[in-house]
Order: structure tokens, then C-alpha cells, then sequence
């Protein structure tokens, strides 16, 4: 078996895809597997009711094909072999989703941790069905964090399959000591903070401003430089949010979200798993947003509805976002978005409740009218 580690990278996962790109077709089935391992999917073990429903399906199918018998016993002790691994948790990567790849003729069960899995699914073909992994990174591209106090910022990039801290930015030193004024204000015949108190708190104010705008600078630079996918912003109290208004108007729409996070003490792990957590939510937004889509695109024939109205428009190579229901368990389904992936389309998988009732199974957004 070659099990990526649990910190994967993305060197590590385009040695694999090389390698699974490299098979060819012989007198063996490769079996391919992506199964989301996200919270809601562990709830009671769904990911392995689930992924047995799978199973059962594929071997349902091995006795419709017209299969040379070594090879169907290839088959059905791979499916196997898949199955004994998801029956123990502790095997399982500590990932939002995994990729199997197996075939025991050639001595293939590799094992990829991934950050996202549009669509728990199993399938059973010549070679590995790698398109997923290729979009995912694709897709992903980068997200930065930046956590940032008042005396400094610290930067993280986000990938698919990786996180790496950048230089950090201190900001300028405050000269020492609280107050240097040497006359005090009464109030109420009591003495009061000395005349320099305010000038004090003022300088603060000001270099705190100015840390922020340089930080925001820095941002936008590294933005210039390689298109940034989302922002996370980070910090710690009432000033968690304070950089989101010296950023660039270009930046206001790459924001995720503000996250509690102390900079000093914030570690690589910490921080992807808050990125991956603020992706996913916008993502529910992004599945709201497509059905919306939908439904407006039907009255003038910019979308198609239903498995078999979709399923037509990508053999027409029309689709440009496909849209599928998470939940429902129809393989037509399956195969639509690995097609979809075949054509370059942009898949989203819906999982937001209000969304899925929008679409009848799979729905599109198209590039051209029907």
C-alpha cells in the first residue's frame, strides 16, 4: 500500500498522479474511490454505509459485464480490500476526503488525503480515474492568511495540498515608556493623566494605522504577483477585523472571513484547517448562488434541469458549471461528473438543503443556448 503522509504535498501528490497517469490498459479493472470524510459524513459512520452501498452496486455490475472470470475476481477482491480499509478509523487520514486507487495485478493501493471530495463515488474501469485530482489543485488555487496584532503579521499560503509561511512584517517600534508629559490636568481636584497621555495614545493609534496599511500593501503585492483564490484574515480580540478596512478594493471580494487566531502562537495545521472551514462555508453560498442561476437560466434557455436533460447538454459539450445533488445516490450521476471533469467544466456538488431542492438530480449552467 502507498499512503501519502497525513501533512501531504503537493510534490507528493503529483508524483502520484504521474503515476497513475503512466498505467495502461490491460487485462485488469482499476478501481477508483473518493469519499468525503467531513464532519456530517462520520456522524454514525455514514462515509461507510455509504461507501458499501457502493461496493454492493459495483458488484451488482461485475455480473452484467461481459468480464473474463480472473478478471472478475480481480475485481471483487479489490472492492474488498477497500472495503477492510474503511472499516478501520484509525487507518482513515486525518483529511476532509480520501482517494483510493487499487488494483491488486498491479500491485496498486495508493492512498490520498485530500482537503475536498465533490462526490463520495466508485468506479471500476481500465485506469484510474485521476481528473479529480487534477481539477481539485486547479480549483483550489491559493488562499492567504494573514494573522496579524498590532506588532506584527504573519502570512500563510494555502493550497490544495499544502501550507507554507511567508516573511513575516513587524511593525515600527514605539519609543519606550508610557507618557512624557510633565504637567498634569485637575479633574475635579484630582490630578489627572499628564498632557503627554493623549499624545501617547494618538502615536499609538497612528502606528497602529500605519502597521495595517503596510500589511494590506504587502497583501495586495503578493496578489499582483500570483492571483490569490480567497483571504482569511486573522487576529486575536476586538481587533481580529482590524486590517479588513485598510485592504485594497480589489481584495474586499476575496475575503473569507475573519477568524480568531492568535499570531504568535498560530501554527501551519491551525491555520489551513480555519482556511479549509471558511472555504467550505462560502462554498455553501457559491451552491446557492448556482441555483439561483438555474432557476433564472430556464426561462431563457441558459440551463437545463433533470439527469436526462443534463446528461444530453454534456454530450452536446454545452455545459459550463454542472450542478449535482450531493445526496442522491443515482450513478448516473457519478459518471456525469467525471465527464464533466473530461470537458473542463466547473463542478459543484450541492449540499446546502435550500440549494439540492433546485435541482432534480443533476442541472446545468450551459456555454451556449440548447
Amino acid at each position: 500500500m502507498t499512503a501519502l503522509p497525513l501533512a501531504v504535498s503537493a510534490n507528493a501528490v503529483h508524483d502520484a498522479v504521474r503515476r497513475l497517469a503512466a498505467i495502461r490498459p490491460g487485462a485488469y479493472r482499476v478501481v477508483s474511490c473518493y469519499l468525503k470524510l467531513e464532519p456530517r459524513d462520520k456522524t454514525r459512520g455514514k462515509y461507510l454505509i455509504k461507501m458499501k452501498n457502493r461496493i454492493r452496486g459495483a458488484l451488482a455490475d461485475l455480473e452484467r459485464q461481459g468480464l473474463e472470470r480472473g478478471v472478475r475476481d480481480q475485481i471483487a477482491a479489490d472492492l474488498e480490500r477497500i472495503r477492510r480499509y474503511f472499516e478501520q478509523p484509525a487507518e482513515l487520514p486525518h483529511a476532509r476526503g480520501v482517494a483510493l486507487f487499487v488494483c491488486e495485478t498491479i500491485r496498486l493501493f495508493d492512498v490520498i488525503p485530500l482537503p475536498h471530495v465533490y462526490r463520495s463515488r466508485l468506479a471500476v474501469e481500465p485506469v484510474p480515474l485521476i481528473r479529480e485530482l487534477v481539477a481539485l489543485e486547479q480549483e483550489f488555487g491559493t488562499i492567504l492568511v494573514a494573522a496579524c496584532d498590532r506588532t506584527g503579521a504573519r502570512f500563510f499560503e494555502v493550497t490544495a495540498f499544502d501550507v507554507a509561511e511567508l516573511p513575516a512584517l513587524r511593525a515600527a517600534a514605539s519609543r519606550t515608556g508610557k507618557f512624557h508629559g510633565q504637567r498634569q490636568a485637575k479633574r475635579g481636584g484630582v490630578l489627572a493623566g499628564g498632557f503627554g497621555e493623549h499624545n501617547y495614545h494618538m502615536r499609538i493609534r497612528e502606528e497602529k494605522h500605519r502597521h495595517y496599511a503596510n500589511v494590506a500593501d504587502y497583501i495586495y503585492q503578493i496578489h499582483t504577483q500570483r492571483p490569490l483564490a480567497g483571504l482569511v484574515v486573522a487576529g486575536i480580540g476586538v481587533d481580529a477585523a482590524a486590517l479588513v478596512p485598510h485592504l485594497h478594493t480589489y481584495l474586499h471580494d476575496l475575503v473569507l472571513g475573519v477568524v480568531k487566531l492568535n499570531p504568535k502562537k498560530a501554527s501551519a495545521p491551525l491555520v489551513r484547517e480555519a482556511a479549509l472551514l471558511l472555504r467550505d462555508q462560502r462554498e455553501r453560498a457559491w451552491e446557492q448562488a448556482h441555483a439561483e442561476a438555474v432557476k433564472d437560466g430556464l426561462g431563457t434557455g441558459w440551463a437545463v434541469n433533470g439527469i436526462d436533460a443534463t446528461l444530453k447538454a454534456l454530450t452536446r459539450g454545452q455545459v459550463r458549471t454542472l450542478l449535482a445533488d450531493g445526496h442522491d445516490d443515482d450513478p448516473r450521476i457519478d459518471d456525469a461528473v467525471e465527464e464533466a471533469l473530461r470537458q473542463r467544466a466547473q463542478v459543484d456538488v450541492l449540499y446546502d438543503d435550500a440549494a439540492r431542492r433546485a435541482v432534480a438530480g443533476l442541472a446545468a449552467l450551459l456555454r451556449f443556448r440548447r
